[in-house]
């Protein structure tokens, strides 16, 4: 008996080891997930000729968006961000991180003769971090294919600005290389929020990027599903559909139990098309240009960034932030080591999404054909010498004569003409289009 007794004892006694050694090495395991958590998804919302004056949080005078502006009160919302005044170049910038006299991409038609052995992509960066990547939507004056520039997954129309199959470019889509056709009474912008709610289900065990490139709000401005009978304010309708998108894409977000680990940014390609931007107003008051101007309201566009835990909740930041910035902030979110042999411009905003004041770009480069300038909080130096003071931008801009006294306006126009000096614009690819950013040049493109 007291031997079957001493034996339980000490088998009791393997029993309680193995349990506390198990329960340690399952301690250990946790603590090392919970310290190397999975990499965040990405998914970049990009809205087609949507600027600051039709976002409700921006103060929009005439369109409501509630789903935008909740996105914005639970994250950060960016009053200076700054991109392309034209969507071609703007998709361009954004993709490779690059200026427009490195890349060529300096008019509509020019975007289209990047080559991927020449020029990286943003998915190509994240791929090496095991990232799973989708293009949905406007691939636009972007050339090839966005299979040829990295991503593994995309639904693409043709042109910008598709919604029905009653529009010419409209009739059919390509999905992952296979042409589909858009139904009858399918609308496109329909199509792409299932595919992106497919996309996300199937590869919810993986990081993921979702270029996610919106129909909205370019021309043509047709009825939407929700456009009640008589109305006429298409245009408005359109904005809400949108902002509608926005909020279904947080609700799957939600209900895939994704939401906490997701970076989410929503952001605009250029200004207010011009033929909407009187009525784009804020405070009663038109903004200073409008898409393809180079003045404020060209590429000043809506920038919010939403990351549960992480970015602080209802902040407004003033740092400026350029559409080259995307490539290295996205790398470094990561893990990904960049190359040392190319140039990028951009400069990570990290620390920002934390809320932390970090290493505040000063100041942005914008071009778009053979024009420039740069930008900082208080001022604005362009390619022919000019300053203009952006106190009251971006409703004013203030020229500043050139025999100014103003040591505060000497300063900055010396420091901005510094940054001009050190980019050298003007050594780079020069633009050979008709001068708008628009076009190529019309008789040696007919040749």
């Amino acid at each position: 008996m007291n031997f079957l007794m001493k034996r339980f004892h000490v088998r009791s006694g393997k029993v309680v080891l193995l349990s506390v050694l198990g329960f340690m090495l399952i301690s250990t395991i946790a603590f090392a997930q919970n310290t190397n958590p999975r990499k965040p998804n990405i998914i970049f919302v990009l809205a087609d000729d949507l600027g600051i004056g039709e976002v409700g949080c921006y103060g929009a005078d005439n369109y409501k968006t509630p789903h935008i502006d909740k996105l914005a009160s639970e994250g950060i919302r960016f009053t200076r961000a700054y991109t392309i005044p034209l969507c071609g170049p703007s998709r361009a910038t954004i993709l490779t991180g690059r200026h427009l006299f490195r890349t060529g991409a300096t008019n509509q038609d020019a975007v289209g003769l990047m080559k991927p052995s020449v020029e990286t992509m943003m998915p190509t960066y994240l791929k090496q971090a095991g990232y799973v990547t989708s293009m949905i939507g406007k691939w636009g004056q972007l050339p090839l294919e966005p299979a040829d520039f990295g991503f593994d997954d995309c639904l693409k129309y043709k042109g910008s600005g598709i919604y029905w199959n009653t529009q010419e470019k409209g009739k059919n889509y390509l999905l992952n290389g296979v042409e589909t056709n858009l139904n009858d009474n399918e609308y496109m912008p329909d199509v792409m929020h299932r595919h992106l709610v497919d996309f996300m289900t199937k590869n919810r065990e993986k990081p993921f990027y979702v270029y996610y490139s919106l129909s909205h709000v370019h021309t043509d401005i047709l009825p939407t599903p929700d456009t009640k009978p008589g109305e006429k304010d298409y245009y408005a309708d359109n904005i809400t559909f949108m902002d509608k998108l926005v909020g279904k894409l947080m609700d799957e977000l939600e209900r895939l139990k994704l939401r906490d680990n997701t970076l989410v940014i929503f952001f605009g390609d250029n200004g207010t098309a011009g033929g909407r931007s009187d009525a784009a107003t804020i405070g009663g008051r038109r903004l200073s240009g409008q898409k393809g101007s180079m003045l404020e309201a060209g590429g000043l566009v809506p920038c919010i960034m939403n990351w549960p835990g992480v970015t602080p909740k209802n902040k407004v930041s003033a740092d400026l932030i350029s559409a080259v910035d995307f490539v290295p902030t996205f790398a470094e979110i990561a893990g990904v080591k960049l190359p040392s042999d190319k140039i990028l411009d951009g400069q990570s905003f990290y620390p920002e999404l934390h809320g932390k004041t970090g290493n505040a770009r000063n100041p942005v480069f914008i071009q778009l054909a053979n024009n420039w300038y740069v930008r900082n909080a208080d001022y604005k130096l362009n390619q022919s010498g000019e300053l203009f003071d952006m106190s009251k931008a971006p409703f004013e801009e203030i020229l500043i004569p050139a025999d100014t006294k103003d040591t505060k306006a000497l300063a900055a126009g010396k420091m901005l003409q510094a940054e001009l000096v050190r980019l050298n614009p003007a050594a780079g690819y020069k633009d050979t289009g008709d001068g708008t950013g628009r076009h190529a040049n019309k008789a040696k493109k007919k040749n």
